[in-house]
């Protein structure tokens, strides 16, 4: 069985001190490719360079989590451009809207989400989406650009029913995480998952973040690392009634196309 994860944020200061151990315990637990996630300048760098150390293994996106929408430079614009041009990476994002604590204005994260949106168009690439409480805001923009974008998925999906109709409606694929695995929070998305069609669903940790709860032995630390992510496919097979197989199967080759890696390794 492989797996591809498509969340994984190891440019993380967390996993500074044993990231060889964390790779090797992916590779061991089938999860066979990891998209590194960009979400502010040096992390889209270190992400690049994670990709270019571990070339069978880690791919990369670049990108401003809206939570820094206020650090927006020509520098972020500059890298993501000159490495789409040089096909080193295969998504534009982390990038989206985040009105839950509105760490940043929200005309900033807006400002700085269609400007992410204009270098995937411009590029051709497809983008990595954040959205959490701004769902009224964000489909709109998204909608704007969605005619000019390969392909979008809504990472980390954690909202209403009807948010996943709308962005299943624009043609978008849902990233699911451990938030599914947990039953004080996470019980509409497992009642609702059952409603992604199989060729437009992936699988995530998000690590360090969302530790599956369903986790057993219940683990030491509290960072989650990409190895975590059978128990994600775990949950998500007995909500939509698939197989382990079928759902590891599908989200790996839904990976692969959405993020131009075929042929598979």
């Amino acid at each position: 069985m492989e797996l591809s994860d498509i969340g994984a944020n190891l440019a993380h200061e967390s996993f500074a001190e044993d990231l060889e151990a964390v790779l090797a315990r992916a590779e061991a637990a089938g999860v066979s490719r990891l998209i590194v996630t960009g979400s502010d300048l040096q992390s889209s760098r270190d992400a690049l360079t994670l990709a270019e150390r571990y070339p069978r293994q880690c791919f990369a996106t670049a990108g401003l989590h809206p939570h820094h929408a206020e650090d927006w430079s020509p520098a972020h614009d500059q890298l993501m451009r000159d490495s789409a041009s040089a096909r080193r990476l295969v998504a534009i994002g982390e990038t989206g809207l985040d009105f839950f604590r509105d760490i940043a204005p929200r005309a900033a994260q807006e400002k700085v989400f269609e400007a992410q949106l204009a270098v995937a168009c411009d590029h051709g690439m497809p983008v990595f989406l954040h959205q959490r409480d701004a769902h009224d805001r964000f489909l709109p923009i998204l909608r704007e650009h969605l005619p000019h974008l390969p392909r979008a998925v809504v990472h980390c999906f954690t909202d209403s029913g009807q948010a996943l109709e709308d962005y299943l409606g624009v043609g978008c694929y849902i990233g699911i995480t451990g938030w599914i695995c947990d039953e004080r929070r996470g019980r509409e998305l497992y009642d609702n998952v059952a409603r992604i069609p199989d060729d437009r669903l992936m699988i995530e940790t998000d690590c360090p973040y969302l530790m599956p709860r369903t986790i057993r032995p219940k683990p030491k630390t509290r960072r989650n690392e990409p190895a975590n992510l059978p128990w994600v496919v775990e949950t998500v097979a007995a909500a939509r009634r698939q197989t382990v197989e079928e759902v590891a199967a599908l989200t790996h080759a839904n990976a692969a196309r959405f993020f131009g890696l075929e042929p598979a390794f």
